[in-house]
Formats: structure tokens, C-alpha cells, sequence
């Protein structure tokens, strides 16, 4: 099944049948907001907005790992997500959509970032956090829809929730990166933890404020203007891609947990049993 995190406008496709609004409460916590489990032209998807339903958590007060955990116990296996960047690069205009497939973590704060701890040991490959079957899927179905799309491009996930300074925008730009977001770092990797394949649709929203036209640094207002008009471009991509067959599980991110838990299944509680069964689904 197909899991998809974003806003709640995602959820407004043509087609699209609400089935059931799941309230889930989990060994981590409670996630952003009830799940949405819904039809769509032939498949069975579950919708969670990141930031609540009424956007009102800032990024650090997200519970990712209650998200993550909450869709993946629903049944979930593949996992697109949909964020606002700032844009680092020139050639990557307002408005452009870009599938990262690496990712620098800058977050300093007390984001919970792995499941595990608490005498459950294990060490999860991030080499390549992306899975390339999703990303194939959704760069094949934006050719179609004659979309700009950059792929293979780098992600800075900084901790928010101020819109960063000029020096460190050009640092950003100076170290390889090429878009700055502040939500998808913890979520990218502790959706591998959970063995889920995943990948995320961003939409350039700005130029964050590395160039010399203050004209062109980002702003709040902006930002939502043109996140609000990407997103249609974003739905009738959605409407696209569901109108085909889901990608093949990659089962490299299927089986991140074979080699990767260090503590002997001894040792393990009946009560880490319980959560770590469902990473390993």
C-alpha cells in the first residue's frame, strides 16, 4: 500500500473515496493527525498531513516516528511524501518540482531520530536513503505531464522554524546542496528503519536568500502563495501516477532490518517485540 504525507489539499483528487479517518495511537506517541485511509482510481492509499490538520505543529513538533510507525502498522510499504524547499541552485526555479535522493542532516535540536535505543540496538545503511523504483515512477509520469522536474539532487534539512540566514544559505550552496527544507530529516530515515521505500515530491518555493536582489529572499507569504499554486500542478501528478500501477517493491528496502539489529533476540522484551514486529513486517 501506498502512503502519502503532505497537506491536507493533497487529499482533494479527482476519484478519490474516503473509506476511513483513523485515529491510532502508538509505542511512540500519537501522529500529526488522524489517517486518512482512502480509494483512488483502483488503489487503496493512506493520507496523513505532516503538520496536523490545521498546520499547526512547527517542524521540530512533529512526532515522526509516531508517523512513520502509525502507516507502516496500517499496512503501508511505500511512502511519498510532498514538502516546500527553498530553492539553492539558479537553475531550479520558483515553482520547479525536485526528487532528492541525498540528504544532509543539520538538525541540532531534540528530534527523536531513530526507533530504536532503550536496549534494542541496531545500525541502519542510509548510504542510499531514496528508493529509485519510486523516484523512476514519479520522473516517468512527470515527462508525461511535461513537468520541470530535477532529480538527483541534494536535500538540506536545517531545524527551522526561522528561515535561515545569507551565510548560511551560501554555505548550503558551498558544501554540494541543493535545496534547504526542515522537515524531511528525521522522516526519510526513519522510514528505512521501518523498511519502507520511500521518496519525496519537493516544490521550490523560493530562492531561500542567497542571491544579492533582497527581492528575491524568501518570505512567509510567499512561500504559501507559491506552495498553493504548485500544489495543483502536484494533485494532477498524483491523479497521474494513480492512474498506473504502483512501482515493484525494491526489496533492498524491504530487508533494511536483516543485518542491521546487533542486540540477540534474547535480550529483547516482549514489549520491544511488539514494536520492533512491526518495523520488520
Amino acid at each position: 500500500m501506498l502512503a502519502i504525507i503532505g497537506g491536507t489539499g493533497l487529499y482533494q483528487l479527482p476519484g478519490l473515496n474516503v473509506i476511513d479517518k483513523i485515529k491510532i495511537d502508538t509505542p511512540f506517541g500519537q501522529p500529526s493527525a488522524p489517517i486518512v485511509k482512502a480509494e483512488c482510481l483502483g488503489h487503496t492509499l493512506l493520507f496523513l498531513p505532516r503538520h496536523g490538520e490545521q498546520h499547526q505543529l512547527m517542524p521540530h513538533e512533529i512526532n515522526y516516528r509516531a508517523n512513520i510507525f502509525a502507516l507502516k502498522q496500517l499496512g503501508a510499504r511505500q511512502l511519498l511524501g510532498v514538502s516546500a524547499t527553498g530553492s539553492l541552485r539558479e537553475s531550479i526555479h520558483p515553482g520547479a518540482f525536485i526528487l532528492p535522493t541525498q540528504y544532509l542532516d543539520l538538525i541540532r535540536g531534540n528530534r527523536d531520530k531513530t526507533f530504536f535505543g532503550q536496549g534494542v540496538v541496531a545500525h541502519v545503511s542510509t548510504a542510499m536513503p531514496v528508493c529509485p523504483n519510486l523516484t523512476a515512477w514519479v520522473a516517468a509520469q512527470a515527462k508525461q505531464q511535461g513537468m520541470t522536474l530535477h532529480q538527483d539532487k541534494v536535500y538540506a534539512c536545517v531545524d527551522g522554524p526561522r528561515l535561515g540566514t545569507k551565510a548560511e544559505s551560501h554555505f548550503l550552496r558551498m558544501v554540494g546542496c541543493d535545496v534547504v527544507g526542515m522537515t524531511n530529516v528525521p522522516e526519510v530515515f526513519l522510514a528505512r528503519e521501518a523498511q519502507l521505500c520511500y521518496a519525496t515530491l519537493c516544490i521550490a518555493t523560493d530562492y531561500d536568500c542567497w542571491q544579492d536582489d533582497p527581492a528575491q529572499h524568501v518570505t512567509v507569504a510567499e512561500v504559501i502563495a507559491r506552495y498553493g499554486q504548485s500544489l495543483e500542478q502536484a494533485k494532477a501528478l498524483l491523479t497521474a501516477l494513480l492512474a498506473t500501477p504502483l512501482p515493484p517493491i525494491d526489496e533492498t528496502y524491504r530487508r533494511a532490518l536483516d543485518q542491521a539489529i546487533l542486540t540477540p533476540d534474547s535480550a529483547i522484551t516482549n514489549t520491544q517485540r511488539r514494536w520492533l514486529n512491526v518495523l520488520m513486517q
